[in-house]
């Protein structure tokens, strides 16, 4: 009989008493200073017995109070309960990887002790000293399996050093062939135990292992190979193979045509979990499908569904649960060892992003409209919070967000995320920022949406309307939607973002001579459309990593293949002016937009040049339009280190209140530093003295 469970009373309960509590602390407006230190919930481990979960936190150095620049830092703790997270590991150890073994009595993590090259260390569930458990000399481990019984631990590592190569490049001799001088990963098997396994044994594996398994029979292993390392195969030749662990032959390949998402194998070993592409012009991997392991066949169980499955985990009994994001929303389903639906859960307002369960125990991460990731355990029927990161949300003023639909000009009907000013729309409608998302195969879902490059409640705090559009391209509504925009570069594409335009205005929610853009990557090829093309709908933009001449952007970016595939499906010299017109540069004597660029000078996704090309084509072309183009050094499609991203929403709010609230298409231009909080001032000082 299938079941659907509609939104958890008790998990509903504890929202609105949480809401109570909120309400009467609700006092100021979010900042960047508050986005600049956001912890959220990594990854997950539940212990064989399910007494235990193991997960880390994430966050970023505090550079608004003056602590040292740096990337994301995890943070390994074990709850036995709600509220009942304790700390497991020194604060100077930053684990990945994290598992339980087998017998359950470690907590295992990958980690880099100083120089040494990245480990398998455990450390009891007891308390206790952690040690290392296993490595392979001269290179690092990137993930680990336990064998069934915990005797062994198979790694999959990196090439190790090529000794010739490094007494050359120390000679000055350190040309680089591009994309040619690539070496295969390695797995090894150690013996588990007190004393560490100095020769672990090589398995042999073919060609560029990314990802592997290790069955529950111990049998065989699953691995996912590419025909190189190449960002571009990755999207477009990865296959699932099954690998004899005695003979070391692989006995099945999963030739599933598309991208390949979440595997992982059942508990009787005879079937694996798939989330893939339904063919080779599938934007994205968002169908599940069940696999033989002994044939490698495979079929679809949600194929033509308006969803996208995002998470796969098998219980102890043979059902497979699934997190499935369904527009905006999210739902858990349960799916019988044979394909049947078995049930599904409503979460109210979580949006599901990971699941994971052991030992009769099912965890959840899961984020909201008013918290970051956080875990969650389903128990009796409802969603119980195990963590609470960040209890200075509690102070925030928030404003309303909900979900929001409308019917673009050819009539198909659109869904986005819509986040109201705190305290109400005024009267003519509130400045907005449309906030598009990269791919364009993702989306963006009802739940958290706050971060360094995405205005969220920062903005909603300062007045500002916030909308973020699943225009067409988007996952999350089926294949046929994903699909609707391939071959059509910008329209329906950005057209649906108008629209969506047109319908906030009607409802008197956007002020129409107030509205603003931006996005990153294909969310920045928005932008810099909606600054050219689309000028006369934008008082400003904000251009990250984005795309503005798609002709260059094939020679100059790592997924040519995957482009064509999925969203161009020409390439430009079947047509090389119909690429052009499809690319801002083309329009730029149309703009009369304000448009910040910003763009990590390292990155390889979307090469910086197409940033340079908007600038010094608006500049040249259009010198009366405010334009300013910000490189970050060391950063790539995206920034990583907490000053860059503290920087880049600085800058972007200044920009949006400079032109957009003002509706001042020149006024003049912000200065060229943004004005940071004392104690990263401090730190800048301290950063200099030290240089001196």
């Amino acid at each position: 009989m299938i079941r659907q469970i509609a939104r958890p009373l008790a998990f509903t309960a504890t929202l609105l008493a949480g809401a109570s509590l909120a309400a009467t602390a609700q006092a100021r407006p979010m900042t960047p200073e508050d986005v600049a230190k956001l912890e959220s919930v990594g990854a997950m481990a539940i212990s064989p017995d399910g007494t235990r979960v193991a997960f880390t936190t994430s966050s970023l150095p505090d550079v608004t109070e003056g602590e040292k620049n740096g990337s994301f830092q995890s943070e390994l703790k074990v709850a036995t309960g709600p509220d009942t997270a304790q700390a497991y590991l020194p604060d100077d150890i930053s684990p990945g990887g994290v598992a339980f073994s087998p017998d359950g009595s470690m907590v295992t993590f990958l980690w880099s002790k100083g120089k040494e090259d990245r480990a398998v260390w455990g450390v009891p569930v007891g308390g206790g000293t952690y040690r290392k458990l296993a490595a392979v000399e001269d290179t690092g481990v990137r993930s680990y399996k336990f064998s069934p019984d915990g005797s062994m631990i198979y790694m999959l590592t990196g090439a190790g050093e090529d000794k010739q190569r490094t007494t050359q490049s120390k000679a000055g001799f350190n040309a680089r062939i591009y994309e040619e001088e690539f070496r295969p990963a390695r797995m090894f098997a150690a013996k588990a135990g007190m004393e560490i396994d100095e020769e672990p044994s090589e398995i042999a594996i073919p060609g560029y292992v990314s990802a592997f398994d290790i069955a529950p029979d111990g049998s065989f292993a699953m691995i996912e190979t590419t025909p190189s390392p190449l960002v571009d195969d990755s999207y477009t030749s990865k296959r699932v193979n099954i690998l004899d662990l005695a003979s070391g032959n692989v006995s099945a390949v999963v030739e599933t045509p598309g991208k390949i998402g979440d595997v992982e194998i059942s508990p009787d070993s005879s079937q694996l979990s798939l989330i893939a592409g339904v063919d080779m012009n599938d934007p994205a991997a968002t169908t599940l499908h069940l696999v033989d392991t002994a044939t490698g066949a495979f079929r679809a169980l949600n194929a033509g569904a308006a969803e996208a499955a995002t998470d796969t985990e098998w219980l102890a009994d043979g059902r497979l649960a699934v997190t499935v994001d369904v527009g905006a929303q999210s739902k858990l389903r349960f799916y019988n060892a044979d394909g049947t639906l078995d049930e599904e859960i409503d979460p109210g307002s979580l949006i599901l992003t990971g699941v994971e369960s052991a030992g009769g125990k099912l965890a959840v991460r899961a984020d909201s409209p008013k918290h970051p990731s956080e875990l969650f355990v389903w128990n009796n029927g409802a969603f119980e919070r195990w963590t609470n990161h960040n209890e200075w949300l509690s102070e925030v003023d928030f404003g309303e967000q909900r979900t929001y639909t409308y019917t673009a000009t050819d009539g198909q009907q659109v869904e986005g995320v819509l986040i109201l000013p705190v305290g109400g729309v005024p009267a003519g409608g509130a400045p907005t920022i449309m906030n598009v998302h990269g791919g364009p195969e993702a989306h963006d879902s009802n739940g958290w949406n706050t971060a360094y490059s995405k205005p969220g409640q920062v903005a909603a705090g300062q007045g500002y309307a916030v909308f973020l559009p699943n225009y067409r391209g988007s996952t999350g509504y089926g294949v046929d939607f994903a699909k609707q925009h391939q071959g059509r570069y910008t329209d329906p594409e950005f057209r649906d973002i108008v629209d969506a335009k047109k319908a906030l205005m009607a409802d008197g929610i956007t002020d129409g001579d107030r509205t603003g853009i931006t996005g990153g990557s294909y969310g920045g090829y928005a932008s810099a459309w909606g600054a050219t093309y689309y000028s006369d709908e934008y008082a400003a933009a904000v251009m990250s990593v984005g795309i503005s001449n798609q002709v260059s952007k094939f020679g100059t970016g790592d997924i040519p293949y995957e482009m064509y595939n999925v969203h161009s499906r020409k390439w430009p010299w079947d047509d090389w002016l119909a690429m052009l017109k499809v690319s801002p540069i083309y329009h730029v004597d149309k703009s009369n937009t304000p448009i910040l660029i910003l763009h990590g000078e390292e990155d390889t996704r979307v090469d910086p040049g197409q940033s340079l090309e908007l600038y010094r084509s608006l500049k040249v072309r259009k010198p009366d339009v405010p334009a300013r183009l910000v490189f970050y050094p060391g950063e790539g499609h995206g920034n990583r280190l907490a000053a860059g991203r503290y920087d880049f929403n600085l800058r972007m709010m200044e920009w949006f209140d400079t032109y957009l609230k003002t509706g001042d298409r020149r006024a003049e231009m912000p200065g060229t530093r943004p004005q940071l909080a004392e104690g990263a001032k401090g730190a800048k000082a301290k950063d200099d003295d030290s240089e001196d």
